[in-house]
């Protein structure tokens, strides 16, 4: 690993959060500070924590950014199930989220693992 944006969670938090950036913008104009910023956060944070966890030397430091970034992708799910069950986000969108949401989830799983095995 050179950096960051070579380890697979990443790259997968990555396609999260552009997937979430473009269906957002499909929401209602009076939902941009509501249910719209609070995507894009949660998205855009799962990256932001694996690549603060990265550059953390200590590994209780990085394993607590990695969680934190599982934590945005749970996040990320309960919005898109908000977002449908109020008819704002399609269920096609939101499968097609929900799914790469699931993949980046498995791929934090196994940093985590990894890092708690290099303790």
């Amino acid at each position: 690993m050179v950096d960051f944006y070579d380890l697979e969670a990443w790259k997968e938090g990555h396609k999260l959060a552009l997937l979430v950036y473009g269906m957002v913008s499909k929401l209602p104009s009076d939902e941009k500070y509501g249910l719209s910023d609070q995507l894009r956060r949660a998205s855009a944070s799962v990256t932001a924590n694996i690549a603060e966890g990265f550059g953390r030397f200590h590994f209780n430091d990085k394993i607590h950014f990695f969680y934190l970034s599982r934590g945005s992708v749970k996040e990320v799910q309960s919005f898109l199930l908000l977002g449908r069950d109020l008819k704002y986000l399609s269920v096609v969108d939101v499968n097609i989220v929900w799914t790469q949401s699931k993949s980046a989830e498995k791929l934090i799983n196994g940093l985590i693992r990894s890092t708690e095995k290099q303790k």
